[in-house]
């Protein structure tokens, strides 16, 4: 497959910043730059990719902190999220503040993304899937051919996103994963905003909060 993947962990909050790019091309993106510039700096060029665009998964200042900062280096567009988490985009320096994490400038994305839409990456496409619950507007970005999801904070190897945040929503959130995630297929994998890689099928087997025994379905 020419999807390649590299996983940068990032902020003191160890979230997974993903570089992908094409690997025909040798064309990619950032998907949830959080922060730590110089070390994505290092990481692309290590890669040896032209950098294309900025991807964002939701708003939360461990994975949309640095994207402004980042698209104006490399003159690149921003796609991503939903438009409903604008508000959590414009309350960024609060964020910072609450965290003691830099500020980074204010950013609006170039286009905002729906459900059902697709974003390119040299010649790949990925399917965009909306995946509220954790935030309003939270969007997952998925390669079919190689079976690949980059998740943000839907779902992790074993547990899934918080909803305690400013319009989260507990119950929404296992509907996205169980009808719009675990659709994708058992034996596609999964990159996670934090922690380590899973695939939908193990989690659909053993997430103490998502898995088929807990809500009854076994």
């Amino acid at each position: 497959m020419p999807l390649k993947i590299a996983i940068v962990p990032v902020t003191p909050l160890q979230q997974n910043c993903s570089l992908l790019w094409d690997d025909e091309t040798m064309v990619g993106a950032i998907c949830d730059p959080g922060g730590d510039i110089g070390r994505l700096n290092d990481a692309i060029a290590e890669a040896g990719f032209k950098l294309e665009k900025v991807l964002l998964t939701h708003g939360h200042l461990d994975h949309a902190g640095a994207a402004g900062e980042l698209a104006k280096a490399y003159d690149v567009p921003i796609e991503g999220p939903h438009r409903d988490d604008l508000f959590l985009l414009e309350s960024l320096p609060e964020q910072s503040a609450r965290y003691g994490m830099p500020e980074y400038p204010l950013f609006e994305p170039t286009r905002w993304l729906d459900h059902g839409d697709t974003v390119t990456v040299g010649g790949l496409t990925l399917d965009v899937i909306h995946c509220p619950g954790h935030t309003p507007g939270h969007i997952v970005f998925h390669h079919a051919p190689s079976r690949i999801a980059l998740v943000g904070d839907v779902i992790f190897q074993g547990s899934v996103g918080r909803t305690d945040f400013p319009r989260g929503n507990h119950q929404q959130l296992i509907d996205s994963i169980r009808d719009r995630l675990f659709v994708l297929g058992g034996e596609t994998g999964f990159v996670p905003g934090h922690g380590p890689l899973s695939t939908f099928e193990y989690e659909r087997q053993t997430n103490p909060y998502v898995s088929d025994e807990v809500l009854g379905l076994a």
